[in-house]
Order: structure tokens, then sequence, then C-alpha cells
């Protein structure tokens, strides 16, 4: 009992903190606003532990009782919580065994950092597969425009990408290129070669670029693609890729599964300069080391 009681205790401490300081999270543990199942909160919590290593690549992810008395839900909603994730292959649940993390299902992840040089980004683009799904030329979206300095409704190149490792797919991705550069490759290259690649073959080198990061979740279409439920969390970043001279060759809008993709930051601090805060980070492109440090504040 005192064995149980710790678990229920790991599983849902910070949370029941949380619920007791939040007027709108329910008796049942749901947030009164959001209108996801129940159950399906749970089973996306859970799922998220399990993918973060919490409970070990073998590990015993707790059973419907405790989990029923961590989230103040029924038993029912509990199991069916879990009956999702191992329908999902999540997990395994076994009778007399308990609910166990599936052999694989932390195994396919995939991972990069913030800093470093652009060599990274290509490798993992020859490490995973691509699936090309579409590939035009439209006019430039005001944004895209906007962040490849070209007129409005300028032609550019657009591609939509799905990369997979083992066959899991990790990650949606829609690129516009300015046209000039993008009648050098063709739909074929583009499935065979990184882009990233294919511009340093075609005489572009990649040097630097500007990223942005958020958070997103799935519609209808992505997670058809990626293989989720629409309205899953997703990793969204934004990314324009610029060459030696500074002039942007790249509009990158990428969707990643949170569950099979992580990304590391590198933050570095300096001493406060006259007119400038103690808590910024400093962005900045070192030819000598290839290497970029984050941007942003480390406010909280």
């Amino acid at each position: 009992m005192v064995g149980r009681a710790r678990t229920v205790e790991a599983l849902g401490g910070a949370w029941r903190a949380e619920r007791m300081a939040d007027p709108e999270i329910s008796v049942g543990g749901a947030r009164s606003r959001f209108r996801t199942p129940l159950y399906h909160q749970i089973y996306l919590i859970l799922r998220q532990r399990i993918a973060d290593g919490d409970f070990g690549a073998d590990g015993l992810v707790p059973g419907e009782q405790d989990v029923a008395e961590c989230y103040r839900v029924s038993r029912i909603t509990a199991k069916r919580a879990l009956d999702e994730l191992a329908a999902d292959g999540v997990v395994v649940r076994e009778r007399g065994r308990g609910t166990r993390v599936a052999p694989d299902a932390a195994r396919i992840r995939v991972s990069t950092a913030a800093s470093g040089g652009m060599d990274p980004l290509i490798a993992m683009g020859g490490e995973t597969d691509v699936s090309v799904l579409g590939f035009d030329y439209v006019p430039a979206p005001a944004d895209v425009a906007t962040a490849l300095a070209l007129p409005a409704g300028s032609p550019v190149q657009r591609a939509v990408r799905v990369r997979s490792v083992e066959g899991a797919a990790f990650s949606h991705l829609t690129t516009h290129v300015p046209e000039a550069i993008g009648r050098c490759f063709d739909r074929d290259d583009l499935a065979a070669t990184p882009l990233l690649a294919l511009f340093a073959r075609v005489g572009v080198t990649p040097t630097s670029a500007e990223q942005s990061v958020s958070a997103t979740l799935a519609d209808a279409v992505v997670a058809e693609r990626l293989g989720m439920d629409v309205g899953a969390p997703l990793l969204r970043v934004r990314r324009v890729v610029k060459d030696e001279a500074g002039c942007a060759i790249e509009h990158l809008v990428a969707l990643y599964r949170s569950d099979r993709y992580r990304m590391a930051m590198t933050l570095s601090r300096e001493p406060a300069r006259e007119g400038r805060s103690p808590d910024a980070v400093e962005s900045v492109s070192s030819r000598a080391r290839g290497g970029w440090t984050a941007t942003g504040t480390m406010a909280e």
C-alpha cells in the first residue's frame, strides 16, 4: 500500500499542486475550458512522460487504479487512457504483469542541437527518409516574400515533405525557395538529397539561419500525414536560411511530433553592458567555430 501511494504521489504531485492553484481545473482533472475528453488528456500526458523516459526503456507504467487516483477520474476513464496507449503500441498490457513501456516506444527519437553549424542539419536530412508530397511554383505568400526579401507575389518553389525514421514519421516540412534557385533542381532531386545539400551542389552556400521555435496543434491534414490525432501537440520551427552574402535562400516551416523529436539548446550569459539587460542571450554566428548560440531572454 505504501509503495502504491508513493507511485501516485510521484505521478501526480505537481499536477495536484497546479489543480489547487487553478480554479478552472475540475474535480476530474480536466481544465473546464478544454473540450478534449478526460481519457485523452491523460493519454497525452502519459505518452509524453514515456517519450521523455520517465518510466525507463521497459519500465512499469502506473496501473488503472493509480492513474484513477492521481487524476481523480473513474477507473473506466483510466482504463481507456491506458488502452489507447496500448492500441498505439506505446505500452504493453498483460494480465498479472501490469502495464509496461513497449520495447520500441522510446527508441525512435530524432534530436538536433540549436547550437552548432549547418552540418548537423544536413546530416539529419541524410540519415532519415523523405516523402515529397507536393512540389510546385506559386506566388510567394506575404510572410514568405518578406522573409526572402522578394516583391509580393514573386514566384517561388514550394515543396511539402514528410521525414521519417525507421518507418515512423516525425516531421512535416514546408519550404519556399526563390525561383532562380529552385529551378536548379527538381522533385526527384529533393526526394533523394537534403535541401541544404542541394544548395551546395548548385553553387549556393548556406551559411547562417534565423530560427524561431513555438508550439502548435496538429490540424487534420498534418495529423493524418504524421500518424497522430487532430489537436495533438507539435513543435513548430520557422527558419530563414541565408547564404554567404546574407541573402535569404530558404523559408522553412517545420512541424515536429513532440514524442519523436527533441531540440537541445545551449544558452550563454554575458556580463551586462550599457543599455542591455543582464538576462539577454546574444545570438552570434561564428565563422571560426561554425557555431550558433541561442537568441532570446532568460527572464522567466
